[in-house]
């Protein structure tokens, strides 16, 4: 299948009325997160599969194909580099890995995001050398700092917490509320699989926590608990 023959079949799947829902959820009006974003209204589980009949797309169309001003293709472009990257040996899966950092301004709102960095720069640095998760969560742009909080999502599932818990408390003064959320949200997967390591996270930081981090971390605590840390959160 070849780049137009693809966005062809991409655009004839394009629902307008789902399309006003979608900029609507997915925040693009002016001064929001996802300003500007543009949507054909096609939802994942067909791009899903539409992306397992163009696994032969290269890599340089697949890279055309992320630069798209269509959130829809860009999320296409991001499936097919999960399974060029799943289905490589070291050398496609450091080419894809170094493709992914390369494009982040395409990766450019939060399903764009949770739906690939795990499963490509976390999946490539599980037993790598991390410096770089530091320079995302370090960057200006709210969705390279994503990029690098999600990614842990592969680690914690291989019972790696400890980048997820330095990553975390880094991000307590982050001013963006999405990035709570991310923060809450891998915290509570690490609390799933050790409670006693997120009780000790919370212990040194819940106080410091922003409101929609500490809810999101302690949302599968007993109603006690919960209620415990949200009191000491905010007592005077």
């Amino acid at each position: 299948m070849t780049l137009d023959e693809l966005r062809a079949q991409v655009r004839a799947l394009g629902r307008p009325e789902t399309a006003r829902v979608l900029q609507g959820f997915f925040k693009t009006g002016a001064g929001q997160y996802g300003e500007g974003d543009v949507f054909l209204g096609i939802k994942a589980p067909v791009l899903r599969k539409l992306a397992k009949s163009a696994q032969g797309l290269d890599m340089p169309a697949t890279l055309t194909l992320l630069a798209s001003s269509f959130h829809e293709e860009r999320l296409l472009a991001l499936l097919l580099l999960m399974q060029r990257f799943t289905g490589g040996d070291e050398d496609p899966r450091q080419a894809v890995y170094q493709a992914y950092l390369d494009n982040t301004a395409c990766i450019n709102n939060w399903d764009l995001v949770d739906i690939s960095a795990p499963h490509i720069v976390g999946a490539y640095l599980q037993d790598k050398e991390r410096s770089k998760l530091q320079a995302l969560v370090l960057s200006s742009s709210l969705w390279e700092r994503r990029i690098a909080m999600v990614s842990c999502l592969h680690f914690i599932r291989h019972g790696d917490f400890n980048d997820t818990l330095q990553l975390a408390a880094q991000l307590l003064y982050d001013r963006e509320d999405l990035m709570h959320k991310a923060a809450g949200w891998m915290l509570r997967e690490v609390g799933k699989r050790d409670q006693a390591r997120l009780e000790g996270f919370l212990d040194e930081h819940g106080r410091a926590m922003p409101r929609t981090m500490l809810r999101y971390a302690i949302e599968r605590f007993s109603p006690e608990l919960r209620q415990a840390y949200l009191r000491v959160k905010f007592q005077n």
